[in-house]
């Protein structure tokens, strides 16, 4: 059946050949259009769906939902954190992997604007930690911030203190072949500012994950805010409700498809609805919709 389709497709196309018809070139073109967004994925953050599910629940409810992913947020019901013994992270592992679910990273709140030179240091320490214990249970990535600026501390030094900062843990990271995802938030949320942040963290494993805050509508607008640094995106992004507010969510993912990302698009929810693995499910249904009508 396979060998007869795959005559038929070129017989198909030397039809059109044969006759000096231009509209192959369309053809090609429409299908690799349709292609684009396809390796986009739709995922879940802990942060409010899955704060109180245990590890077993959280899997088995994103399963329900056929929601394929999950970043873990740090301090919840699923217990995954770098108190966890070997013996229990290869637990947590084959819970992933015995599952149609991803473990997508850890969700931290790790950051380095500090001006305390030991506090900084312990971030950076804990944020190594996270990168093993990622790579330990079979994930790709640790999301950290920026996060602020310190008081009397002029901007341009924080900035090249935040990237610096990252380029070390991105290092370290790409060793363990776990991304740094450096989430667009807190005083640092302008986009300009995580540019001039990426900027200073120009190695290649440290990179941007979009949050959908108000400062990506500011000044020139959401496309040249994100045409800013959308060379620099890593494989996550975080989105809230797709259906909820007045953020340009179809707007946005238009430009991902436009630019055919390939990575996790992480709700990162806000409500708390009676049936979230209902809501979940019904998000993901938005999520596919939304794609099918971008680029």
């Amino acid at each position: 059946m396979a060998q007869r389709d795959n005559m038929n497709r070129r017989s198909f196309f030397k039809q059109f050949a044969a006759a000096g018809l231009p509209v192959m070139a369309g053809i090609t073109s429409s299908l690799k259009a349709a292609e684009r967004g396809s390796r986009m994925r739709f995922g879940l953050v802990t942060y409010q769906w899955g704060r109180d599910w245990d590890l077993p629940t959280l899997i088995a409810n994103c399963e329900t939902a056929r929601v394929s992913g999950v970043e873990l947020r740090v301090d919840h019901q699923h217990g995954v954190s770098p108190k966890l013994t070997p013996t229990e992270r290869v637990e947590v592992r084959k819970r992933f992997a015995d599952s149609p679910v991803v473990c997508v990273g850890m969700g931290t709140n790790e950051d380095f604007h500090h001006a305390d030179a030991d506090l900084l240091k312990q971030r950076i320490e804990n944020t190594k930690a996270w990168l093993r214990l990622s790579h330990d249970i079979g994930g790709s990535g640790v999301k950290v911030k920026p996060n602020d600026f310190a008081k009397g501390v002029a901007r341009e030094v924080t900035i090249e203190q935040i990237g610096r900062s990252l380029n070390e843990v991105a290092r370290y990271g790409a060793e363990l072949g776990q991304q740094i995802r450096l989430e667009v938030h807190g005083q640092c949320a302008e986009l300009p500012t995580i540019k001039a942040i990426m900027d200073v963290a120009d190695h290649p494993n440290a990179t941007v994950c979009w949050n959908c805050n108000g400062q990506d509508l500011q000044g020139a607008g959401l496309v040249q805010n994100f045409n800013l640094v959308k060379n620099r995106f890593g494989a996550t992004v975080h989105v809230r409700e797709l259906n909820l507010g007045d953020y340009p969510y179809q707007e946005l993912m238009d430009l991902f498809v436009a630019m055919d990302y390939a990575g996790w698009i992480l709700l990162e929810a806000r409500q708390d609805p009676p049936d979230r693995v209902k809501a979940l499910a019904e998000q993901r249904e938005i999520f596919a919709k939304m794609i099918g009508q971008g680029g």
